[in-house]
């Protein structure tokens, strides 16, 4: 299974979200649009919910939730210059950043990432999609300065009953949920990553998405993405 080569415009849409977060749910609704649209128009928008801890404490324990998504948060924190982080945020192309319910914002970033551009390619196979983990291999040109290669396996339609904290009582639809990620110093215009799955994924409602950030600004600078269904 390999994907087209994409060497123009994209964007990628990044969002901190948690179930225990009442203001989170809107703005997984907006996600849900922009890859659903995006989806329906053939456009090469990617969008990542990734499920923050800082909210786990607070009465909910998210299942979906990682310290290592907070840390990704932290250093989109870092490289804005703002030192503060809060849900949700959208992140588009790692250079621009709002709260994530809003609509315009969104569709405006995204308007702008994706007018014609010069961008780096990227393409991703997938010779093993057997067991619990996705092997893939990525062909790439090595940016100027230092990058690295992001891969995340996200999922759509994932339901969960929240029984406490501030969404308590609800039942929320989630989708493009980040579960399972990791990222690899781009040090070679090819190479391999071997990427664990949750045993609960359902790959029919799955993909993977690599995008190519350059370290320092969080630029993302190259992206694209691969179905996982068997169908």
């Amino acid at each position: 299974m390999t994907n087209p080569a994409t060497d123009g415009s994209f964007a990628v849409v990044e969002m901190f979200t948690s179930q225990g977060c009442s203001s989170c749910p809107p703005a997984e609704e907006v996600l849900t649009e922009i890859e659903r649209d995006a989806r329906e128009r053939g456009q090469p928008v990617f969008a990542l919910g990734f499920h923050v801890d800082y909210w786990d404490d607070l009465g909910w324990p998210d299942r979906f939730a990682d310290a290592a998504y907070t840390a990704r948060q932290e250093a989109y924190a870092r490289a804005f210059g703002s030192g503060r982080l809060y849900t949700p945020q959208m992140v588009v192309n790692g250079t621009v950043e709002f709260v994530g319910s809003d609509r315009r914002r969104a569709a405006g970033a995204i308007a702008s990432a994706l007018m014609p551009t010069a961008a780096t390619p990227l393409t991703l196979s997938a010779p093993d999609l057997s067991g619990q983990q996705v092997v893939l291999d990525y062909r790439t040109e090595r940016p100027a300065g230092p990058a690295v290669l992001n891969v995340a396996i996200v999922e759509r339609g994932l339901d969960s009953e929240i029984a406490r904290g501030e969404n308590a009582g609800r039942t929320l639809r989630q989708d493009n949920v980040v579960r399972a990620f990791m990222s690899v110093v781009l040090d070679a215009d090819r190479g391999r990553v071997e990427l664990a799955t949750p045993s609960d994924l359902y790959p029919r409602n799955a993909a993977v998405v690599g995008y190519v950030q350059q370290n320092g600004n969080q630029a993302v600078i190259g992206a694209t993405a691969i179905a996982l269904s068997t169908a």
